[in-house]
């Protein structure tokens, strides 16, 4: 069964071409997964384990990838078409989002086992976890459902705008940020009381959105009109808009603060500095996707959906390693250590 959101791309978007824009609603955006067997070495670059998980859209099950042994360790079953992943800060559990079965599947990153599956909302698509809780928005039911992550339990469901499509918590786990893929917004979230206490606008159906790790600037891509929007959490306003790629979805910044934007209709990676200012563009495959860092300012992933490969780009010199291939459409991802 198709996706609300593939179904949605379907009818508004022809199959891309050189000249054609791809979707203006409901895209994917973050990502990553990677292969065994392909050559690429990892493990001089990472001090401790480091685990992947990604979502397989197209497969019903996450694949996780360990970096210090460059290989698939497990391939876990899921609920209908997995789309977003979300790690908790002790790295202990992912939560990953199941759109067409609307639920929500709890990983043991130790066991690799699935412990839990939660009901959330209709069509669930990006998720945000803080220490206590997870924040899982809801693409088909304009709203955000809360779960107790101890218990594995939804507490509450928090009315944000049209299309919520992915999530971020900001550091300290005070706050979290919706992009509202119809209503060109972003609404933010205070977790002490899981109220909305602003919206501030952005670009047109903004969807990937990333934070720095000091938590002042939000980075959301506005898939519509080919921009990034950088927010000052400060003060909860914008104060740059920057040019990229055509249909940008994903984004993620790495520790050293460079932000790298998924172009999905020009199949690039934009590279852009602490404050936004466009530093280099790096050539990926068909429909990247989604962009994650690595915790170790080592590497970025991007996933290219229409290629069925990952790309690999140095997070400090932008160089591209040879991509991998992956699952069927892997769309989310998470990393642990």
């Amino acid at each position: 069964m198709k996706s609300v959101r593939a179904r949605i791309r379907a009818a508004f978007s022809p199959p891309i071409t050189r000249t054609s824009r791809i979707p203006r609603i409901g895209v994917v955006v973050v990502v990553l997964a990677v292969v065994a067997g392909t050559g690429f070495d990892a493990s001089p670059r990472w001090p401790t384990r480091v685990q992947v998980f990604v979502a397989n859209s197209g497969s019903d099950n996450v694949t996780v990838y360990d970096t210090r042994l460059g290989k698939v360790t497990a391939t876990i079953g899921v609920g209908d078409y997995p789309a977003g992943v979300g790690a908790h800060p002790s790295g202990h559990r992912v939560y990953v989002t199941n759109e067409s079965s609307n639920t929500v599947s709890v990983i043991d990153t130790r066991t690799l086992a699935v412990v839990a599956t939660v009901p959330v909302g209709a069509n669930p698509f990006g998720v945000a976890v803080t220490p206590t809780h997870a924040y899982v928005t809801n693409f088909g039911s304009d709203s955000v459902t809360v779960v107790d992550t101890a218990t594995n339990a939804p507490v509450t469901t928090i009315p944000v705008g049209k299309f919520p499509h992915s999530a971020v918590a900001d550091p300290d786990g005070s706050r979290v940020y919706v992009t509202n893929n119809g209503a060109d917004s972003v609404t933010v979230i205070d977790t002490a009381t899981n109220a909305p206490i602003a919206t501030i606008p952005v670009g047109v159906f903004p969807s990937g959105i990333a934070i720095s790790v000091d938590g002042n600037r939000l980075y959301v891509a506005n898939t519509g009109d080919d921009t990034v929007t950088v927010i000052d959490t400060g003060g909860n306003r914008p104060i740059e808009t920057t040019r990229v790629g055509n249909a940008p979805l994903g984004v993620s910044v790495t520790p050293g603060g460079r932000v790298h934007v998924a172009n999905t209709g020009s199949g690039t990676v934009s590279i852009l500095g602490p404050g936004g200012k466009p530093i280099d563009v790096v050539k990926v495959q068909r429909l990247p996707e989604g962009s994650a860092a690595a915790p170790d300012d080592s590497f970025v992933f991007v996933t290219n959906t229409g290629s069925g490969t990952v790309s690999v780009i140095d997070a400090k010199s932008g160089k591209p390693a040879d991509p991998f291939a992956v699952g069927k459409q892997p769309e989310g991802v998470a990393v642990t250590s």
